[in-house]
């Protein structure tokens, strides 16, 4: 919670000040992990056949940490994972980007890491869908598909023989984002799961969970199911792949208007969102609803949700929750 910066009356500040130390200091009953610094034993690891993982290392016969976090063990593999870490991509990611270069056959685009992806045109759908060679004239529309400062949705292709980091849109999930909010935080707050698309068709919106630490939450967007994309399209992904526009919407002329509802509904989650963010709380859809829920049932307006006393209400109420987890 060391990036909470909100004013704060006396009371409050004394009362977030009380669920802060219920929140980092946890009651007995809850199963505890061992945390380590630099240069730290490792207890309870000096059997034979320890496999030294990430942030560890052998030190006169005993295993010592190398980085500040908890000590994790799988099987006889044993490593450190630290509590606040910058992102790093693995193969696979869903990653959402702000283009801020559009360069030869190909955009860069910031993902929150120490270096631009590269999203190259030959590494997502063109507009018109058809699988073929990308040719100078493609390479002279690249403007119409994303231009500077065009939101994004990609996936980690990899990292390549000379060190770049190359992004894939070769799916209807991925795309360019319109119609919403873009919402910045740390990455290690956002879990890897099994699903980071999430259409939340109660209340017209669409979430994307991106892996580097970018939220985007906006307006709900069917895209047309092209020929040959809806065989490769799973049960779970066939439910979400409606969530982001296909590069040839981009250039559509007409839009459609966004009623007031669903625009109230996307600062709300938008605010949830900046509020757990700010107290240090893993960000997931069922934590993300419910904070989202708990401001509408306590009769909060949406610029109140970013005020002290919304802070100290959900710090609170989630030292509770873990309390009485604990007593269970």
């Amino acid at each position: 919670m060391r990036g909470v910066h909100f004013h704060m009356s006396d009371s409050q500040r004394a009362r977030f000040s009380r669920a802060q130390q219920q929140l980092l200091h946890p009651t007995s009953k809850l199963p505890s992990s061992v945390c380590v610094n630099v240069s730290d034993t490792i207890p309870g690891y000096q059997e034979e056949g320890i496999l030294k993982g990430h942030g560890t290392a052998d030190l006169n016969g005993e295993v010592v940490a190398t980085l500040c976090g908890v000590v994790e063990r799988v099987n006889k593999l044993v490593l450190v994972r630290t509590l606040r870490a910058r992102y790093k991509p693995e193969n696979g990611d869903i990653v959402v980007g702000r283009v801020f270069e559009v360069a030869s056959k190909r955009w860069l685009v910031d993902i929150n890491f120490n270096q631009a992806a590269l999203l190259m045109l030959s590494s997502m759908n063109l507009p018109d869908g058809i699988q073929r060679r990308r040719t100078a004239v493609d390479e002279l529309s690249m403007r119409s598909m994303f231009e500077e400062n065009d939101v994004i949705c990609a996936e980690v292709r990899g990292f390549q023989h000379d060190g770049s980091l190359h992004l894939q849109a070769r799916s209807l999930k991925y795309g360019k984002l319109e119609n919403g909010q873009l919402i910045t935080t740390s990455a290690y707050l956002v879990k890897r799961r099994k699903q980071h698309f999430h259409h939340l068709e109660q209340y017209g919106v669409d979430m994307i969970l991106g892996l580097n630490g970018y939220i985007w939450v906006g307006v709900h967007t069917d895209v047309p199911n092209l020929e040959g994309q809806g065989e490769e399209e799973n049960g779970s992904e066939q439910s979400t792949k409606s969530i982001v526009k296909s590069s040839g919407d981009a250039t559509d002329g007409k839009k459609d208007s966004t009623s007031l509802r669903v625009r109230e509904n996307i600062c709300r989650l938008a605010n949830a969102i900046r509020v757990l963010s700010s107290l240090g709380f893993s960000l997931s859809l069922e934590l993300i609803l419910d904070t989202f829920e708990t401001s509408i049932d306590w009769n909060i307006d949406i610029k109140d949700m970013l005020a002290g006393e919304f802070y100290v209400r959900i710090a609170e109420r989630e030292a509770e929750r873990r309390c009485s987890k604990s007593n269970v």
